[in-house]
């Protein structure tokens, strides 16, 4: 019997008939993810996600990269898009949002209200290579994180990060550059049989 505490994860073979819009190879997902709008998600070579991670695409798109890796407790809102390039990586609890509610007063709030009383925003997020996102960070609608970036553990992205810096804080700020180290050992690490 399987231990519903440790529920292990579907292979790529596994996922191909699910319908995702496209899978790799060497694909981990958790068992005990919730994932919609499969059609609209597509999945890279070398992933893992954890669970029990929360992938929600039913309109807009979630396109991860390769060898990404998404840890345990995350949430991905991909109405509005959300893009995760090769290399680039959340820890656990992470929540990308792609849309959000108006919290002003200005209109109404929730699914279950028609969307002419709403005012909902709705825009990409966007990580480049190489980024890295701290356990429970938030990252807001419209925000694109440059190649290299990396966000501290409990921060809040509000808006663009430049590339090759660190960043930490609610809102995130850039405390100082990153080493780009990394792309040597991307190098080496691709060369390899």
């Amino acid at each position: 019997m399987e231990n519903p505490f440790n529920p292990g994860y579907w292979t790529e073979a596994e996922l191909s008939p699910f319908g995702f819009c496209a899978i790799g190879a060497n694909v981990r997902v958790a068992k005990n993810c919730t994932i919609v709008g499969m059609q609209n998600i597509s999945i890279g070579d070398n992933v893992r996600i954890d669970g029990p991670t929360v992938m929600s695409a039913s309109s807009g798109y979630i396109r991860i990269g390769s060898h990404v890796h998404i840890g345990g407790m995350a949430f991905l809102a991909g109405g509005g898009g959300i893009e995760l390039c090769d290399f680039s990586g959340l820890s656990q609890g992470v929540r990308i949002y792609s849309t959000s509610d108006d919290y002003s007063g200005a209109a109404l709030t929730n699914p279950t209200v028609p969307k002419e009383f709403l005012n909902v925003k709705v825009a990409p997020v966007s990580l480049g290579r190489h980024v890295i996102v701290g356990s429970g960070s938030v990252i807001l609608p419209g925000c694109s994180i440059g190649e290299g970036a990396s966000v501290g553990a409990m921060s809040l992205v509000t808006k663009n990060l430049e590339p090759w810096a660190v960043y930490f804080g609610t809102p995130a700020r850039r405390l100082r550059a990153r080493s780009r180290q990394l792309l040597k050992l991307e190098e080496e690490f691709m060369k390899k049989p």
